[in-house]
């Protein structure tokens, strides 16, 4: 029975858990006056989360430092004036498709799809790369491109060889590793949804280092598990020490109190271990024993067979159940005496009676999920490569990540799936794999950085095309499967795919103090948007600012002559062309949007831009109107 506590609330934990809630990488160790350890909130890391500058004064705590950790912080808060711009020429079936393609730094495409993904993702899966010495790009000051950083930092020369690689040597080789994964994580962490999880795979290199960084990232109490995957099938006689037979997966939830795993599917083998040799009415069961080692006071007794032989347990061991509970088993006909009715006693467990799935296991063996070896056959089947050293050693095989997908989703609730080191597209396939064998309608967002190939390719020149290139020839094998098995009435399921690209801001930049300014530079801001920038980039920064998913539909229609994109019907609807007239804007008002944005400059007269408020208050008056 629960006592009254007879004192009034303790506001000061009150305070701490609800900041834990929104910073738990806020919440740290300290002692109290009598030195006891309690839960404090660390105030020079919440000033941080609460400055636009780095913050000095750190203190002695139990926490997890190294040399960046501040500036990595700063990094993930400060804002970017970047957008995602479309590109069709590289996407497949880019105005109904689902999954979404974006190239550029992760750390770029986190942040530009806070608002759009906020608390939308169900399922995080990333393989990072692996600190083991070799180069890994991931730069964090947003004034340079990719080619700048890495001449500026001396990691290339002028034909775009590498320099430099993270060698253990460097002061800094785990310091540089925690300092690129830390903002990112963070970022992730706001895209979960409550009942979402992370999955990170990483080899033993890391895997203590990223264990804290996650616990500080999701909190500790939010760890899942630590899945083993054994990545190969025959020991390395090479090894200097041990054959490193296995990689982590590192399992975190948004939530641990929300999440639960999905179980998985019965394998064959399991099922045959139930039958039904008594033809009993509740179906299949398997039998289990009904004695434990576990001492029971009621557990000692005799009992005897319909056949009559007389069983009491082994020495040492005794009935699960009391007397009395036994035959009411026995009359409930949950006990099996064998097929000749005078064996010892087991226990019936049906299969209906079970859950309807399998719990999963933390240890993945390489003949249920795959090796290395196998994601690199999966690779050369859909990507051709002349050069062998641009296949990928860290490529995972799409067994293993659909696993993942299958504790981590359901079928048919569009979960979307996040990778941000997409790498050759293999969680892409996975998504895409998956759907195919569950009838699933996951949607999956693959981010990667442009980076160039070990060696340039006819076809392939980065990661990111090599990734693209795979799920295109993926997409032409599951359409041609699928076209061998529909009916001539049925629609062909959507495969495909759009990809956005990184860039800056579709807006003119405006950097001048009022004492620089003159008529001339006052005249070239007049039009604001940049001259090379399209109505349907336009269109996606406006996605991206409203926050509308990115994989809705689009259609592109022409109205008085100026085109009109509708977004998933009336969801949102823009014009960005010249010469809005009021006839146009009553016949988009006539379709009652939902959202309307026209471009600013973009009405043929100020008497029209005038009325366009009045115009939809009048026709549809539950529009919201902006413009851009």
């Amino acid at each position: 029975m629960n006592k009254l506590k007879l004192h009034t609330p303790d506001l000061t934990q009150d305070n701490i858990e609800k900041l834990a809630a929104l910073f738990p990488n806020c919440v740290t160790e300290t002692h109290d006056a009598q030195r006891m350890i309690k839960r404090a909130i660390d105030f020079d890391q919440l000033r941080q989360e609460l400055s636009d500058h780095i913050v000095e004064g750190p203190r002695e705590r139990y926490h997890l430092e190294w040399p960046g950790k501040r500036e990595a912080l700063l990094a993930a808060n400060a804002p970017i004036a970047k957008t995602l711009r479309p590109c069709r020429e590289e996407s497949v079936d880019f105005d109904s498709t689902k999954h979404l393609f974006i190239e550029g730094d992760n750390l770029d495409a986190l942040k530009v799809v806070q608002e759009t993904y906020l608390n939308k993702v169900k399922l995080i899966f990333i393989d990072p790369p692996y600190n083991t010495g070799r180069e890994f790009i991931y730069d964090d000051d947003f004034s340079d491109t990719i080619d700048e950083f890495l001449i500026r930092s001396n990691q290339v020369d002028d034909n775009s060889k590498r320099l430099t690689v993270n060698t253990d040597s460097n002061g800094r080789f785990h310091s540089d590793w925690l300092t690129m994964m830390f903002s990112r994580l963070r970022l992730s962490r706001n895209l979960l949804r409550d009942d979402g999880i992370i999955a990170i795979a990483i080899d033993d290199h890391e895997v203590s280092n990223l264990r804290r960084l996650c616990d500080e990232v999701f909190g500790e109490n939010n760890f899942v598990t630590t899945v083993i995957w054994q990545k190969v099938f025959a020991p390395k006689n090479s090894a200097k020490h041990f054959s490193e037979d296995h990689d982590f997966i590192l399992i975190y939830a948004k939530n641990g109190d929300a999440w639960r795993p999905t179980l998985l599917p019965r394998s064959e083998a399991a099922a045959a271990r139930y039958d039904n040799p008594d033809d009993d009415p509740r179906g299949p069961w398997t039998s289990g024993d009904l004695t434990a080692r576990n001492y029971y006071s009621e557990g000692s007794y005799e009992v005897t067979a319909p056949g009559g032989a007389k069983y009491t347990p082994s020495r040492g061991n005794y009935w699960r159940f009391s007397e009395e509970s036994f035959w009411k088993l026995v009359d409930d006909k949950r006990v099996w005496w064998g097929s000749d009715n005078n064996s010892m006693p087991r226990f019936k467990r049906f299969l209906c009676d079970v859950k309807d799935g399998v719990v999963p296991q933390t240890l993945w063996f390489h003949k249920d999920v795959g090796h290395t070896q196998e994601a690199k056959k999966e690779l050369n089947k859909y990507v051709s490569v002349t050069h062998n050293e641009n296949v990928l050693n860290s490529v995972k095989p799409t067994r293993l990540i659909q696993k993942v997908i299958q504790i981590g989703t359901t079928p048919h609730t569009s979960d979307i799936v996040l990778d941000f080191f997409s790498g050759s597209g293999s969680t892409a396939h996975a998504v895409l794999k998956q759907n195919q064998e569950d009838g699933g309608n996951r949607q999956f967002i693959a981010v990667q950085i442009a980076e160039p190939l070990p060696t340039p390719e006819p076809e392939l020149q980065s990661i990111f095309q090599m990734g693209t290139m795979r799920i295109r020839n993926v997409i032409r094998e599951m359409t041609a499967a699928q076209q061998g098995t529909l009916r001539l009435d049925e629609p062909t399921p959507a495969l495909g795919f759009r990809v956005l690209k990184v860039d800056t801001s579709n807006m003119q930049d405006v950097y001048y103090r009022p004492d620089e300014l003159t008529k001339d530079l006052l005249i070239k801001q007049v039009d604001h948007i940049k001259p090379d920038r399209t109505s349907e980039d336009l269109l996606f920064q406006v996605l991206l600012d409203w926050g509308v998913d990115l994989s809705l539909p689009i259609v592109r229609e022409t109205i008085e002559g100026k085109t009109v994109f509708f977004v998933d019907g009336n969801a949102l609807a823009a014009c960005f062309d010249l010469g809005v007239t009021e006839t146009l804007v009553k016949q988009i008002a006539g379709r009652k949007p939902l959202r309307m944005v026209f471009r600013d400059d973009g009405f043929s007269s100020d008497a029209v831009k005038i009325n366009v408020e009045q115009i939809f208050k009048l026709l549809s008056p539950d529009t919201e109107v902006r413009a851009l």
